[in-house]
């Protein structure tokens, strides 16, 4: 195959891969393009590219997942190659057909590849025609599948059939939930993947999820970059990744690699790829799907062994042969990735569209961030809420387990929630530092993971939070030009409340009384709740240090969208306000999944997925009222008692915010 030049890509996707890619292409000194739909004009990913086209404004179906859209920014901008990312196009053969039909290299497999693994059904198939072991399974229709349901291996598990990512996975115990759960996720699937096959298969009690990454070019040269671990999920999507899996054998870990290498030379396979296999209790392992893409957890395979997946996945696209063998690939050290989101995670994983107004990212050895933000910035609620990936490496797990620790503490996204503090509560749990984990690690262990993230904040003074707010609140006010602010104001301002809250859906607030005895640009002394307490600038500059009653706390606070202040303290976010200023505390309880007792609303800005009932309907407690579909999340708006549906004022389809009255009862 003749070697072809690249000059320019265009990455058909956002946020945190399209950074990263752009990263690779400085390197190589390739021009970058971006794309980016209406609400993400100030995106990092659009900022970051040497080039950057709009999509408009509208669905996916008319943005990110807009084919000719996205062939025309490519040929606009005289882009040689497109890089899929993950997520969206990133497995359409569609796509990749597109760019062959234009003369547009595509960075990834050819078009028949991917149709063929990308499919779970054909997939399983073809890996099993050739000796790869798969768990058993049911395909066909709905109907198809619901007249073998007497005859299932229950538990089931059902899958869509061109999806990835925990999206159409259910779960199913008994044929009586069978086909709600079939129709729930084919509509998961249809909406994400534009295609509504399902397919059902055995479901392994307490597996571990293990995949391997492979490169092959052109040449017929296939290897593999050893296996990653990514049994630590919640709701079918990993959250914590680790490379070396620390449970393999090295007999097994070489058996799952060669098996992996195998299946991609008996499919043909170019470019980049990950073999996912499930793993039980005995070591067995089974073919689970295949990848056509780059994965989100990459990075660790990339830290273990030193080389960068995507300019491998470039020099392929571009004909050339692969830069290293299977003998030059170094297995050293171990590497965790934790993804960080936006989202509630004692609350359900609820995503957490909004603000962030303050971003830190921990400066230290071993430690990579792969983040689609740099700064102050707005978390959308149409996409994702993954907002970056932390990774950490060490010579050993034990260290790379520290590491991350240490990091966790120190990376600050100021929002209205983040899951930072139950990565740490994982990171810190017993079971996860002694490898007890599989597929179902989070579930069982939520009540006490949610229980420790509890326990940690409550092991945090309120009134050392408070005293931290105070000193970077008064020196805020007195480094302005406002003269009530610098000398008059707190002259007869010495005595004042302040209000510390976990958050602001803290029903238990705590107000604490403050009398200010000394002040100044570099040290506050005062009382608080009768306990002296004495704060002195330690440190300036990007990170500010202060010394409180003899001990260093980093300071990290930020003005929040109520123009109350976020402080971070040890790991933690706290909202802190003085009663003598006005703040737009906002009331949140109306956003409760049901609402009130006759009124409901949606948890956060949506769309009306389905309505299960109409007016005029008996409802009873638990009936599911309707489904809003909100940051790739369905939630079920559910009846709290006996009554009658007096008034529906939504649509299916219709998007609404947290304000809209979805359905109205009555008795």
């Amino acid at each position: 195959m003749p070697s072809k030049k690249i000059h320019k890509v265009l990455i058909a996707g956002r946020g945190e891969i399209a950074v990263r890619v752009m990263r690779t292409l400085k390197k190589l000194s390739i021009n970058s393009v971006a794309i980016y739909a209406d609400n993400d004009a100030d995106t990092l990913h659009r900022r970051m590219a040497d080039e950057a086209r709009p999509l408009g404004n509208g669905q996916l179906k008319d943005t990110y997942l807009n084919i000719q859209k996205i062939i025309d920014a490519a040929l606009d901008t005289g882009a040689d190659a497109i890089h899929p990312g993950y997520g969206f196009l990133s497995e359409s053969p569609e796509l990749a057909e597109a760019c062959a039909n234009n003369n547009i290299i595509f960075i990834g497999p050819d078009a028949d590849t991917m149709r063929l693994m990308g499919n779970k059904i054909a997939a399983r198939e073809f890996a099993k025609s050739h000796g790869i072991p798969v768990t058993t399974g049911v395909t066909g229709t709905m109907d198809d599948i619901m007249k073998q349901a007497d005859k299932l291996p229950y538990p089931v598990l059902i899958k869509a059939a061109a999806g990835g990512g925990g999206k159409g996975m259910h779960i199913v115990r008994s044929k009586d939930d069978l086909r709600d759960e079939l129709e729930k996720a084919s509509r998961e699937a249809q909406k994400y993947f534009g295609d509504g096959e399902v397919y059902v298969e055995k479901y392994v009690e307490n597996p571990r999820h293990i995949e391997v990454q492979v490169l092959a070019d052109h040449y017929g040269n296939v290897i593999h970059l050893y296996e990653r671990e990514c049994s630590v999920q919640r709701r079918y999507q990993k959250i914590i990744e680790e490379s070396p899996s620390p449970t393999l054998t090295p007999e097994k870990r070489h058996a799952i690699c060669e098996t992996a290498v195998s299946l991609c030379k008996a499919v043909g396979y170019k470019n980049a790829g990950t073999v996912e296999f499930l793993v039980d209790k005995d070591l067995n392992f089974y073919f689970l799907e295949m990848n056509t893409r780059i994965q989100v957890e990459h990075p660790v395979t990339e830290q273990r062994t030193g080389i960068d997946i995507v300019e491998e996945q470039i020099r392929i696209a571009r004909g050339k042969e692969m830069g290293w063998t299977q003998d030059m690939i170094q297995d050293k050290g171990h590497a965790i990735e934790c993804r960080v989101y936006a989202e509630d995670a004692e609350n359900n994983f609820l995503p957490a569209a909004g603000e962030v107004t303050l971003y830190h990212e921990p400066q230290m050895r071993g430690v990579r961030i792969d983040s689609s933000i740099d700064g102050p910035c707005t978390i959308s609620d149409s996409y994702d809420p993954m907002i970056a990936k932390l990774i950490c490496f060490g010579k050993t797990r034990e260290e790379a387990i520290e590491i991350t620790r240490r990091a966790l503490k120190e990376y600050i996204v100021q929002t209205e929630k983040t899951n930072i503090p139950y990565l740490q509560s994982i990171i810190d749990n017993q079971d996860f530092t002694n490898n007890k984990i599989d597929t179902s690690y989070c579930g069982k262990h939520q009540e006490e993971l949610v229980e420790t993230m509890r326990q940690t904040r409550e092991n945090i003074k309120k009134e050392d939070v408070a005293a931290l707010f105070l000193f970077h609140d008064f020196n805020n006010r007195q480094n302005t030009a406002n003269v009530w602010n610098s000398i008059g104001y707190w002259r007869f301002q010495m005595s004042l409340n302040v209000t510390v809250m976990e958050s602001h859906n803290d029903s238990n607030p705590q107000t604490m009384k403050v009398q200010i005895n000394r002040l100044s640009s570099t040290n506050l002394e005062c009382v608080i709740n009768g306990k002296p307490y004495s704060v002195m600038l330690s440190q300036n500059g990007e990170v500010q240090k202060v010394i409180i009653n003899g001990r260093t706390e980093p300071v990290f606070v930020s003005q929040t969208p109520h123009h109350d202040y976020c402080v971070h303290l040890r790991g933690l976010d706290f909202i802190c306000h003085r009663d003598d200023q006005l703040n737009d505390m906002k009331d949140y309880s109306h956003t409760d999944v049901v609402g009130d007792d006759m009124k409901f609303f949606s948890p956060m800005p949506g769309n009306v997925m389905k309505i299960n009932v109409k007016e005029g309907d008996e409802v009873h407690y638990g009936t599911i009222l309707c489904i809003v579909e909100a940051m790739k999340m369905e939630n079920n708006i559910v009846a709290k008692g006996d009554a009658k549906v007096l008034k529906i004022n939504v649509k299916e389809g219709e998007k609404v915010d947290t304000k809209t009255v979805l359905i109205e009862l009555g008795i």
